[in-house]
């Protein structure tokens, strides 16, 4: 596959990240940013070739646009996810401390040895 060509199935699998993401169905979200990921690096890779001609040069950054906007409605739909996410593991964590403290006091109290 020519560059081009890794471009436009770059901007395929973007447009799939997002109904994924409208559905948020994270599971799918995740495999197709494997997916884009790893097209990203053979699209590095591959920086060595023929130029562009100036039309393909200008699909190129249409694709790259297209792409751009799409990873931004992504984000969208993720970061409320990924921020009840974060608040869960630090509430958990807070609960965590918070139990392993009063564990740790308790032992203390009653003569058991236990973490310092």
């Amino acid at each position: 596959m020519n560059r081009l060509g890794m471009y436009e199935t770059m901007n395929e699998l973007a447009v799939k990240m997002v109904a994924a993401a409208r559905g948020q169905d994270w599971e799918l979200l995740t495999g197709l940013e494997s997916d884009c990921a790893h097209l990203a690096r053979q699209i590095e890779e591959s920086k060595t070739g023929a130029a562009l001609s100036p039309i393909e040069h200008q699909r190129k950054l249409a694709l790259i646009q297209n792409i751009l906007a799409a990873d931004a409605e992504v984000r969208r739909h993720t970061e409320p996810w990924m921020e009840q996410v974060r608040q869960f593991l630090h509430h958990d964590s807070y609960a965590d401390s918070r139990d392993n403290s009063r564990q740790w006091s308790l032992q203390r109290f009653y003569g058991i040895a236990g973490p310092p």
